[in-house]
């Protein structure tokens, strides 16, 4: 296939040319750079103007909740009539204007005048769930291109390893941002925490849509409704889909992934700032090292000839990774709290092995059945939406009734925050690597590719 040429060839499913993984891969950075924003600084940010950790919760929530509902409806419209390119943009746009409004205060409040906490908590919830229905669009569009830009099984996991390396430029770009305002602007009362986050937001969605215009402008709408042998064929029932055992284990795996990395995530500037006691700028350089991490291991996994049960080996090593980094996070004393950068280099790994051979599973499960492949994207991202929100509500609950930290408190204290980062990816780690040693993931792999895609 020619780099300037992304549709479907069914007949003669060769390597994609590195253009096109390039301009595929860079089409989620807006998403992504936004996304660890979220997770990374939301709670934060939220509990930091005053909200409690239960409203800041609800907030998340209420966001988690419109992202799954949102991913089952855009999957089953875009099985029915297409359009992944309008779908991806639409909803681009659509997260552009809402995110702005996620971090830049409460509207309503200013409008009426109150600083009411159930104001204020309403508020963030309408942007937030506005901005998650926009996120979900793009997301699932984006995901189930992949299967109709090749059926080469091998360049189906390098655009995934390759999204995965732009999901880690964008992480680090943000905190790249963070860094510099956090440092510039020392924020103390209401209105400056504020402008903290206003500004990461900002320079955040300007970052992102640079990107979504090279991928509009580099990659062309893929052909769904072909059948492998150039027919047409009707868009595939979800009941076909339910009777495969290997979408449940499938939809599990992914689960699971997604609430190691996301709940890791949502903890971690709690974490090196409450538990171990770390400078501010830690907030940024630790899951900088991280993501730095992550994207070196994307880059060397697109040079890898994948197979099915190396896609099961290298999800069970970084599986089995995270669980001693959990149990690390866990016994880690604050008087060890520069040990956390040398951690911070295995949770990257891990994560890079976890989250690029998990959605590649997906790839595997759709095959050939291009006509429903965005109902299995948009489905099993409604597991990790609902489930990812139902856990941070849960911990942030409980949060609300831990002791605050400070220095009076002995050394034996474990914090719900310490929990919540490592007992909890641990263990969905460990049973994200059991569901996978009972799969079976029968696919054909052709031909490796025969060059470097990033140079």
């Amino acid at each position: 296939m020619r780099d300037d040429d992304v549709e479907c060839d069914e007949s003669d499913p060769i390597p994609v040319g590195r253009l096109s993984v390039f301009f595929y891969g860079v089409g989620h950075m807006l998403n992504d750079i936004t996304a660890a924003c979220w997770f990374t600084y939301l709670l934060l940010f939220l509990t930091d103007i005053g909200l409690s950790h239960r409203d800041a919760a609800v907030v998340m929530l209420s966001g988690q909740i419109a992202d799954g509902f949102a991913t089952i409806f855009v999957g089953e419209l875009i099985d029915r009539f297409g359009n992944f390119k309008i779908w991806h943009g639409a909803g681009s746009v659509l997260v552009a204007v809402s995110f702005s409004s996620v971090f830049g205060g409460c509207l309503p409040c200013k409008f009426f005048a109150t600083h009411s906490s159930t104001v204020e908590t309403i508020s963030y919830s309408i942007f937030a769930a506005i901005f998650n229905v926009g996120w979900a669009a793009t997301q699932v569009s984006h995901m189930s291109m992949v299967n109709c830009i090749s059926l080469n099984s091998t360049s189906r996991v390098v655009m995934a390893s390759c999204r995965n390396a732009f999901t880690m430029v964008a992480n680090l770009s943000l905190y790249g941002v963070a860094l510099v305002v956090f440092n510039v602007n020392h924020g103390k009362t209401h209105s400056e925490i504020e402008n903290q986050y206003r500004w990461i937001a900002y320079i955040s969605i300007f970052i992102g849509c640079c990107f979504v215009g090279i991928f509009h402008l580099g990659t062309k709408e893929p052909r769904l409704k072909r059948s492998a042998h150039g027919d047409s064929c009707g868009r595939i029932s979800w009941a076909y889909w339910f009777r495969k055992a290997l979408y449940y284990q499938v939809g599990l795996v992914y689960m699971l992934t997604r609430l190691v990395q996301n709940v890791s995530q949502a903890y971690l500037a709690f974490y090196v700032i409450n538990d171990l006691r770390m400078n501010q700028s830690a907030k940024a350089l630790v899951p900088a090292v991280i993501y730095i991490c992550s994207f070196v291991v994307s880059v060397v996994m697109q040079e890898i000839s994948w197979t099915g049960q190396r896609l099961k080996a290298y999800y069970s090593a970084g599986g089995l990774l995270w669980v001693f980094c959990g149990a690390g996070i866990l016994l880690l004393p604050k008087s060890m709290n520069a040990f956390m950068y040398v951690m911070s280099l295995a949770i990257g790994i891990a994560n890079a092995l976890m989250v690029v051979t998990g959605v590649s599973m997906q790839s595997v499960l759709v095959g050939l059945d291009l006509n429903g492949c965005a109902f299995v994207y948009g489905s099993l991202s409604f597991l990790d939406k609902i489930s990812c929100g139902i856990a941070l509500f849960a911990l942030q609950s409980f949060q609300s009734y831990s002791p605050k930290l400070d220095n009076s408190l002995s050394a034996n204290y474990i914090s719900v925050t310490r929990y919540g980062l490592g007992l909890v990816p641990a263990f969905c780690s460990l049973v994200g690597v059991a569901i996978t040693h009972t799969m079976k993931l029968h696919a054909p792999y052709p031909k490796p590719l025969t060059e470097s895609l990033l140079e």
